[in-house]
């Protein structure tokens, strides 16, 4: 067992990862830090996942870096765009060299007497145990399992004599071509997919037990890349950016306030694209409102015109079993398949699925309240990067890392090694974390922490007023707690209290 020191210890060196590198090289050059990254590549989801037609569901003028503008022409790109791009960031910033791969970060402990935490790590294939102490932790490996996505118990499965994939877990080795295959599901995943595998495929059918809401956008952005050639990258791309922020924002807002005339105006858009008398009612028109779930983007309306062309269709109902030949629905039709592919979702986990011990206490982070969307209360010197469920993630991840530097500058020039949240304030409530109503962020339900009623327990969701509060708001503000690591108790001071 060996053992490192760095002033600040992150995990992962996906899209969260590499942006907190850039921003503590920026911000906090005097502290040392290190990149433990369970793979053996960067990338993160971007890497993970390889199923036909990859790609971000958000823009790359706000899924890109703050600091590195998206130069391509496509703004909803695919993975191997992204990773370019990545990998393009981790050498151009000297990032490379901090990542530490192949390390699964496993049990965190935290030291009140020290300052500071002990990382227990599995490195290699041989999971060799190394440890790693830190004064600062910061959680940046997203947001569900990469060893297991979710797939629901279907009655009969094994008696299908086909191939079953969850595209989390997608080979090179699976054939499609001239294949029929059912996907399962309707979000986003799906709707990446089914356009891809029906370029090839004999037919695909979507099979959903209830419609999402689709919205369909260019994947080129045209004043972006007007702008960009008559402007310098950074300019046009800072304008695009915010553009693309206040648009996205303005769209929120106001299926927020309005959301029958929201619902019915992406219906619309939606009967726009698809042959006349299909049955939109049916397969596109959902039971919630417009963002209590997140909208699914359909770039060109991919998605549209293969079922227009006939290459995929949309069958809504439930399933019955699994039969050796395909599914049998609750309304006795049969869907025949070669390929069945699950695309039903992840499981989500906190704290990176690491183990964090305070002072010898295990931590559940449903018992916490979640502290400007960053922290954690009675957790001291731990932050987490958690993405917007509105807009796109790496907006909340670059206002995140801006913060923690703010945050470890402060306690640099005040000589307090340790800050922990503390919630004191009797007239706040707890709240659940987020208020979708998503599978996966339902199941997860009783693992998440919580937010409060008031701020700064209260998530915003909101790029404008978070860029207010953790760029520019006081970081002593009577709530976060300052503080020095407190001597072990000699025998005298033991016997002293005894008296």
């Amino acid at each position: 067992m060996t053992n490192q020191h760095v002033d600040v210890l992150i995990i992962g060196a996906g899209i969260s990862g590499i942006g907190a590198a850039y921003h503590l090289k920026k911000h906090c050059p005097t502290r040392s830090f290190t990149i433990l990254e369970g793979r053996d590549k960067i990338g993160g989801t971007w890497d993970l996942f390889r199923y036909p037609g990859i790609r971000s569901d958000s823009d790359m003028y706000t899924l890109g870096y703050s600091f590195r503008p998206w130069k391509e022409e496509k703004a909803i790109a695919d993975a191997p765009s992204i990773l370019k791009y990545l990998n393009e960031a981790a050498d151009e910033y000297g990032i490379r060299g901090k990542i530490q791969f192949n390390h699964q970060v496993k049990r965190a402990s935290w030291s009140s007497e020290n300052a500071q935490w002990t990382i227990e790590v599995e490195r290699g294939e041989a999971k060799e145990l190394v440890t790693f102490t830190c004064n600062f932790f910061f959680m940046c490996g997203g947001y569900y399992k990469y060893s297991e996505g979710y797939t629901p118990d279907f009655p009969g499965a094994d008696r299908f004599q086909g191939r079953v994939v969850h595209p989390q877990f997608w080979t090179d080795d699976i054939d499609y071509k001239d294949k029929r295959v059912v996907v399962i599901g309707s979000g986003a995943t799906a709707v990446t997919l089914i356009p891809e595998i029906a370029k090839e495929a004999a037919h695909v059918t979507m099979l959903q037990r209830s419609p999402t809401y689709m919205v369909s956008r260019p994947a080129e952005d045209a004043l972006a890349n007007w702008l960009r050639r008559y402007l310098p990258a950074k300019v046009a791309y800072g304008l695009t950016r915010w553009k693309n922020v206040s648009l996205g924002r303005f769209f929120f807002d106001r299926a927020r306030k309005y959301p029958k005339q929201a619902a019915e105006r992406l219906i619309d858009m939606v009967k726009e694209q698809l042959p006349e008398g299909y049955d939109v009612e049916k397969h596109f028109t959902p039971s919630y409102n417009p963002w209590d779930e997140r909208l699914c983007l359909v770039p060109d309306g991919d998605m549209f015109e293969a079922i227009s062309d006939g290459r995929a269709s949309v069958v809504t109902d439930h399933i019955d079993t699994f039969t050796e030949k395909g599914i049998k629905l609750k309304s006795g039709e049969e869907l025949e398949a070669d390929l069945i592919v699950t695309a039903t979702g992840l499981q989500l986990e906190v704290f990176n699925g690491v183990d964090v011990l305070v002072d010898g206490e295990k931590i559940k982070a449903s018992d916490r309240l979640n502290y400007k969307g960053v922290m954690f209360s009675d957790v001291p010197n731990l932050a987490s990067t958690m993405g917007y469920t509105n807009a796109s993630w790496t907006l909340k991840a670059d206002l995140t890392s801006g913060y923690i530097c703010r945050l470890l500058n402060h306690m640099e020039k005040t000589g307090t090694p340790i800050c922990t949240p503390r919630q004191t304030d009797p007239s706040v409530t707890e709240e659940p974390w987020v208020d979708f109503t998503s599978g996966y962020f339902q199941r997860a339900r009783d693992i998440l922490p919580k937010q409060g009623s008031e701020k700064p327990w209260k998530l915003n969701q909101n790029v404008f007023l978070d860029k207010i509060m953790l760029g520019w708001g006081p970081i002593d503000d009577g709530v976060m707690e300052f503080s020095k690591p407190k001597p072990a108790a000699t025998e005298k001071d033991l016997a002293v209290a005894a008296e």
